[in-house]
């Protein structure tokens, strides 16, 4: 750039973002991010407000409901929000709350006395990234209606009649500009709704999702005691559950807890309902009471010699379940993500809170103290017995190359940088790895079988264990997160898992998942674990050979290889081949796809066809007293008639769409189903497939052969088939099924292979995943199951 072309940096330079804008501009600064996580934090601020009036005590009732595009519905039977004039900005208060950041009513102190929103910025955040928001307020007597789309009103707010009830109710679409993803996940959200629900004794949470039909009614009149005893189901427990709480110098204690017999702590923390995930000073109160509750206790009362020792932390919080709650005026949560309570008042109330309760606990139950006394030194024995483990191990020199496993092929290089080591799963896999890896760099360590389940397993016994003492080993860094874990001493910072493609290999690579999760997170967090990428498929024809990663590239791999022999012709006169002929084949998959998912939904194929089939989109405004002519006419071409039903309650008025069939089967969709992606998009594209082709009649020209095919996934098929015509394709299990020179070149080659990095995006989200895959409670595992079963692809017996 010259001299004469350089900008000024004066007044003019600085841009002032204007109302709302400033949040479209950079979402992310407000709700975290633009993908899912951002996306359900929507739900949550609006939610929240909901809850805020729960706890100031004049909400008793929330409803969610997810609709069919991805639009919310959040109705509360709170106060309402205020839609008198806002004496600064002359406006209804009801929209100031909606269109300004840092305007609401927990600034005060006086109109909530707690709140889990601690930026202020809130629902006008939610308003500014949706597509459309709807409030309506019901208060005094009167309705109110108003609406916006991206944070800017487009309708005054409306006196729409008398109403019987109060509360408010927001309904908004996410954006499609702004997010990644406007899917909601009826799990994470569920999870949410469930824990807000104990946390709020006798506050109803009514969630439901219109997308699959899942309808939940959250409620717990037991609060945090129900919360643990739920946690504890299918646990063999050892006392009843201690529960207390009280309010100090303004801050609510709550706190609920009960010992059960395994070995696996779980203690979750919230401060004004928001999870604290990396917990923070109430945690570290309760940890303080806890250990000097039962160290006091273990010193005055008379119990047997063997039991009368000094407990650590580690050695009383074994096998206990616990929840503490805090309520308090202004948290200071460390970081915008609200992971970890900062507020140095709350330890002390929370102290105070635990320690008197299980003191007097303890003075009144004898019985009960003697089995957490007695749980906890066997505790400490175990953790003695780790220890002795662990020193074993070292005095067999661990971290010396002389005593390195016997079983492992170790590479040339003392280089950890440019180190490599498989992980691979038996002697056969193995022979392959040795023989075909570069022993320069490259090491091989196979284990055999399945190694142990350290969820399921105490210190002690995962360092009995022979193949997780071999790996421990191999790798060097010593034992054990955050106790001797010294990544300087790793030997290699590529681990590579490298399994079978099938049920017993995505096991084992669960299990050393699992492993390297608890024991050694700091690894995975500095990017030293990997998974490798071994090939699925393998096409080959006399000196012809192609390895294929997953089905997504066979597809392509079947097509490019039609496009280069095979012309289609379209009723239009135009002819696909080469790359216009994929696009084709591309778009038909899509929309079969598509198909598929409206079928999982309820649509019958043979209706999503016929709606996707018509000359004009359909939207949800076309809908009045009855369907639009356009739609009636394409339906009896096909013998459908339609009719719409509306619904009304004291929240909300609903209009649905109702299909019948000539056999008289009825399909019922809600009118925003017409803004769906999965309606919108297929419908778009069979738009494009229509206006490129002409017509559904097809000829497929090859060789000078031509064939006529009638219809899209006739096409689709007829095009696969000659795509597989004169070539095997092989399908691998196993590593074993490779020679070496295969496994090199297809999955250890720098130069070729594909590895997948494991990282961690959320560490709650993580930790609950491998507890209730791996842990001891079949329950969660039985519901995942369930939620799952209809998502499988290949199901391996």
């Amino acid at each position: 750039m010259g001299p004469t072309q350089k900008h000024e940096y004066t007044a003019e330079s600085i841009t002032v973002l204007e109302g709302l804008s400033a949040v479209r501009k950079r979402p992310a600064m407000y709700i975290g991010s633009t993908d899912a996580r951002g996306l359900h934090h929507l739900v949550y601020e609006v939610v929240d407000n909901a809850i805020d009036e729960a706890m100031a005590g004049y909400c008793t009732r929330v409803r969610v409901i997810i609709h069919l595009d991805n639009s919310v519905t959040i109705v509360d039977n709170g106060r309402g929000i205020p839609v008198d004039m806002h004496p600064k900005e002359k406006r209804p208060a009801v929209e100031v709350v909606m269109t300004v950041l840092h305007a609401g009513g927990k600034f005060d102190n006086e109109t909530y006395k707690v709140s889990g929103g601690l930026h202020g910025v809130g629902v006008s955040v939610v308003n500014a990234l949706s597509e459309y928001l709807e409030v309506t307020v019901k208060r005094a007597g009167q309705s109110y209606v108003q609406r916006y789309e991206r944070g800017i009103p487009v309708t005054k707010l409306e006196n729409t009649g008398t109403a019987q009830l109060t509360g408010t109710t927001v309904r908004f679409r996410p954006d499609e500009e702004i997010f990644e993803t406007v899917q909601f996940s009826c799990d994470v959200l569920r999870k949410r709704f469930e824990e807000l629900a104990y946390l709020n004794a006798g506050l109803e949470i009514d969630f439901r999702d219109e997308r699959s039909g899942q309808h939940e009614v959250f409620k717990f009149d037991g609060g945090i005691a129900s919360f643990v005893k739920d946690l504890n189901k299918g646990e063999s427990t050892i006392h009843d559950i201690i529960a207390n709480q009280m309010t100090q110098d303004g801050i609510a204690v709550e706190f609920a807890l009960q010992y059960n017999t395994s070995y696996k702590e779980e203690t979750l923390t919230f401060a004004n309902n928001i999870r604290t995930k990396e917990g923070g000073t109430h945690l570290a109160g309760f940890k303080t009471a806890l250990t000097r509750s039962i160290n006091g206790y273990v010193e005055k009362a008379d119990l047997p010699k063997k039991l009368k020792q000094k407990l650590t932390g580690d050695d009383v919080r074994e096998g206990l379940t616990a929840v503490v709650s805090v309520k308090l005026p202004n948290p200071q949560f460390e970081g915008q993500t609200k992971t970890k309570l900062g507020n140095s008042e709350v330890a002390g109330p929370v102290s105070k809170v635990v320690f008197e309760a299980l003191t007097t606990y303890f003075e009144e139950n004898p019985k009960d103290a003697k089995s957490i006394v007695e749980k906890a030194v066997d505790a400490a024995h175990a953790r003695e017995a780790a220890r002795k483990a662990k020193d074993l191990v070292r005095r067999k020199g661990a971290l010396s190359d002389h005593s390195l496993p016997g079983k492992l092929a170790d590479c040339q290089s003392k280089k950890p940088e440019e180190s490599e080591l498989f992980i691979v799963e038996g002697d056969s896999a193995g022979g392959s790895a040795k023989q075909g890896r570069n022993p320069k760099y490259q090491a091989i360590l196979p284990l055999r079988g399945k190694i142990l389940n350290v969820e399921k397993t105490r210190i002690d016994k995962m360092l009995g264990n022979k193949e997780i003492r071999a790996l421990i080993t191999a790798m060097g860094p010593g034992f054990m997160e955050g106790d001797e874990v010294d990544l300087t001493k790793l030997r290699y910072h590529k681990i590579v898992i490298m399994t079978d493609a099938d049920v017993d290999g995505a096991h084992i690579r669960t299990l050393l998942l699992t492993f390297f999760y608890r024991q050694y997170r700091s690894l995975i967090e500095s990017g030293y674990l990997y998974i490798a990428q071994p090939p699925l498929f393998r096409a080959h024809k006399s000196n012809f050979e192609r390895f294929i990663k997953d089905e997504a590239e066979l597809s392509s791999f079947l097509l490019s290889r039609i496009e280069t022999e095979a012309i289609i012709k379209a009723p239009s006169g135009t002819e696909f081949s080469g790359a216009e002929l994929t696009a084709l084949l591309k778009k038909i998959e899509f929309v079969k796809t598509k198909k598929a998912e409206a079928e999982n939904m309820g649509i019958p194929e043979e209706l999503f066809s016929i709606l996707l089939d018509m000359d004009t989109r359909i939207t949800p405004s076309d809908f009045a007293e009855e369907a639009p002519a356009t739609l009636q006419n394409a339906l009896a071409e096909n013998e459908y008639t339609v009719f719409i039903e509306t619904e009304e309650d004291e929240d909300e008025h609903r209009y649905y769409v109702v299909f019948v069939n000539k056999n008289n089967l009825k399909t019922r969709l809600a009118v925003e189903f017409f803004n769906s992606r999965l309606y919108r998009q297929p419908f778009e594209t069979m738009a494009e497939i229509k206006s490129m082709c002409g017509g559904f009649d097809f000829a497929l020209v090859k060789k000078d052969e031509e064939k006529p095919v009638e219809g899209l996934e006739a096409l689709l098929t007829t095009v696969y088939e000659e795509a597989h015509r004169g070539i095997n394709i092989q399908r691998y299990k196993g590593l074993g099924e490779m020679n070496a020179g295969q496994l090199w070149e297809t999955t250890m080659d720098p130069e070729k292979r594909t590895f997948l990095q494991v990282r961690i995006e959320d560490f709650t989200e993580a930790d609950d995943i491998f507890s209730d895959l791996m842990g001891d409670k079949v329950e969660p595992r039985r519901e995942f199951i369930e939620r799952n079963a209809l998502n499988v692809q290949e199901l391996d017996i």
